[in-house]
């Protein structure tokens, strides 16, 4: 694969998580009847960021955060050539009547986000879901889903492809853009 163009440097990066922590506190205020469940594995990353911030911002440690597990609710798990393993699933708490925050790193097709609506209401029914995606590609989306919040609209075709670097997995925060080759 190429070797990729930034698009999101750590500087950046930072700012952009920084001002949808704000958003998030205009429209939740102080987050009561509210959760924020991060999509396993990789929106979690961003999940977490999220939580933590918001957590210092609100002055709140009573913020309802959990991760959840979609491997198995996608509709293309049994069409891969090796089996796919899941994650685990972390969630105490019941989201009946909660405002949800679903949180994810990239929104491309929507696929993802349709497992994830499905896999939540095991959980209870949400009395409203928003979508956070650090990243919206908006772009050959498949399902008529679409972001509350984005962190940053990334207008490529099919032939490229976003990389979301993290930190804690990656040793540093980067956003880059591909262009897959033919």
């Amino acid at each position: 694969m190429a070797r990729g163009r930034i698009i999101l440097d750590g500087e950046r990066f930072a700012i952009t998580v920084e001002r949808m922590c704000h958003e998030l506190i205009e429209n939740y205020g102080d987050f009561s009847n509210s959760c924020i469940i991060g999509i396993q594995p990789r929106g979690t990353y961003f999940a977490n960021r999220i939580y933590k911030r918001l957590s210092e911002l609100i002055g709140s440690e009573n913020l309802l955060y959990g991760k959840l597990d979609i491997t198995f609710y996608r509709d293309d798990f049994r069409m891969r050539d090796n089996p796919m393993s899941g994650n685990t699933t972390e969630i105490d708490f019941l989201v009946e009547d909660k405002r949800v925050i679903l949180v994810d790193d990239v929104l491309y097709t929507g696929r993802t986000v349709q497992a994830a609506l499905t896999a939540i209401q095991h959980y209870g029914r949400p009395s409203q879901v928003e979508l956070l995606a650090l990243i919206d590609r908006r772009f050959n989306r498949h399902l008529p889903i679409q972001c509350n919040y984005s962190g940053l609209i990334v207008d490529a075709l099919d032939h490229a492809y976003v990389k979301v670097e993290w930190l804690e997995k990656d040793g540093k925060d980067q956003i880059k853009l591909f262009a897959k080759s033919s």
